[in-house]
């Protein structure tokens, strides 16, 4: 896999002209494919079928909200996912010199985007109870005061029993 690079999980939003790009290269494929078979396969272990691609193809333009809309029965998850390409005989291929090999190394992510919720409607606006910073350190200071107390009162009490 060449696109998106596999230093890290990508993240790609199931949004209205948002396109994912999955680019591939043969190296060492001395026998061409036939045919190639894209597949993403959900964290919840269910199979989505991409696409069926020519043996010779090295790149896949994916629109998942398309694919949402088309497919209204199996809707994608918001999960992360791993792609599979493989050729025609499958993703259980042995594996032999010069054929291409089954891939499974790329993982991605899919996420729906949230509606914009204005700062006064979030909810931990909302809360009636707003801590002032000379509360917060008022309290920590009598804290110290009180377990350092407990130290000392220790200490007095291991050396009067000497």
């Amino acid at each position: 896999m060449t696109q998106p690079p596999q230093a890290s999980t990508s993240f790609f939003k199931i949004a209205s002209g948002e396109v994912v790009t999955f680019a591939w290269s043969f190296s060492g494929v001395l026998a061409t494919p036939t045919s190639l078979t894209v597949n993403a396969v959900g964290a919840n272990s269910f199979t989505y079928s991409l696409t069926s691609l020519p043996g010779t193809a090295s790149s896949y333009i994916w629109t998942p909200y398309d694919y949402q809309q088309s497919h209204l029965a199996t809707p994608l998850a918001q999960t992360t996912y791993t792609l599979e390409i493989f050729d025609e005989r499958g993703l259980g291929a042995t594996i032999r010199p010069g054929y291409l090999s089954p891939n499974t190394a790329l993982t991605f992510a899919l996420y729906t985007p949230q509606p914009y919720t204005p700062l006064a409607m979030c909810s931990g606006s909302n809360s009636s109870f707003t801590a002032h910073p000379a509360y917060v350190a008022l309290i920590a200071t009598f804290l110290v005061m009180f377990l350092s107390g407990f130290g000392l009162l220790r200490n007095a009490v291991a050396y009067t029993r000497r």
